[in-house]
């Protein structure tokens, strides 16, 4: 089926429903989304993907990057993986956007329905490691707003060579004892706000790995969950740094830690140096503020070596407990 657009304006706006979406919760609608963005792409004007209301069960995908450079989904409904999480368990995102510009995600709900997996996991068995609800990878001005993320296998959203990018009024929401579910990850980008955003998991609320520079976190409401974290650093000896990052007007409530720099005791030329820790009040914070540059986690396999990792230029201001 060819999708027409439905508007006269300059603005068009592709239905899924045009390309055989059904909201009914059962049929896989996957090829339908891709169909929709094929069609927004050979646009030559800004084009609106529009779900209307239902429940659509989707197995994984790619967008890829295209011509047009302004592409909205509004969706305001729930878009449900499988309920077997085998299907995407192996993929790397459930949805995913490689090399998009000017890209926005207006409302809706993503349900990922992780909960048998964190079993599986928890359990010890022989599991997938679970598929990113939502990436983006080498992709620039994006906008993800008002959007809701629930029970996802692994990360939430993850920001992975970006730049340019405000995720505002998002709501991310997992147990917390759900493992490796990370609210929002930053890493290899720039310009990065995040603003308004609640969210409740199993690990950290926002992790910021290597390569990271220019992010401001404001208005985030955090736990439970394991924090706000520059993560994991000196994993390799050859890492970009970490530097020019705000987090100001943050509440955690219930989290293992507070705000945490963290780095392998190994080797690296990394850095983390200007970073600005500002208005954080901290409701039942087991460590409200940590260094730690002997990270390893399960205290399996540890380099024990000294941090190559410099730290400089870290500021804690007006923290409250």
């Amino acid at each position: 089926m060819v999708l027409q657009p439905y508007s006269a304006t300059a603005e068009v706006t592709y239905n899924v429903v045009d390309s055989g979406a059904r909201g009914d919760g059962r049929m896989d609608n996957i090829k339908a989304f891709l169909d929709a963005w094929a069609a927004a792409c050979g646009s030559a004007s800004p084009a609106t993907i529009y779900v209307p209301p239902g429940r659509y069960l989707l197995r994984n995908a790619v967008f890829h990057g295209c011509n047009n450079h302004a592409i909205t989904f509004r969706i305001h409904v729930t878009l449900m993986a499988p309920s077997d999480y085998r299907i995407i368990g192996d993929a790397p995102n459930w949805f995913g956007f490689q090399d998009v510009t000017g890209v926005s995600i207006t409302g809706g709900v993503l349900d990922a329905q992780g909960i048998d997996l964190w079993a599986c996991k928890i359990s010890g068995k022989n599991c997938p490691s679970g598929a990113t609800t939502l990436g983006f990878t080498k992709s620039s001005n994006i906008l993800v707003r008002g959007l809701i993320s629930l029970d996802s296998q692994m990360f939430h959203i993850v920001i992975n060579g970006c730049h340019n990018v405000k995720l505002q009024g998002l709501r991310v929401s997992a147990s917390g004892h759900s493992p490796n579910t990370d609210g929002i990850h930053v890493q290899l980008s720039s310009g990065v706000m995040i603003s308004d955003t609640k969210i409740k998991t199993g690990d950290d609320c926002v992790s910021i790995g290597p390569g990271t520079t220019h992010l401001w976190i404001e208005n985030l409401d955090c736990g439970p969950g394991h924090g706000i974290s520059i993560e994991s650093l000196a994993k390799d000896l050859e890492e970009e740094g970490v530097q020019n990052v705000t987090v100001k007007s943050v509440t955690l409530t219930h989290t293992q830690n507070g705000v945490r720099i963290k780095s392998w005791a190994r080797p690296s030329n990394g850095f983390v140096k200007h970073v600005v820790f500002q208005h954080i009040g901290m409701v039942n914070v087991q460590n409200p503020i940590v260094i730690d540059q002997n990270y390893c986690p399960r205290q399996e396999n540890c380099p024990g070596k000294a941090s190559g990792v410099k730290v400089s230029d870290v500021r804690y201001e007006e923290i409250s407990q």
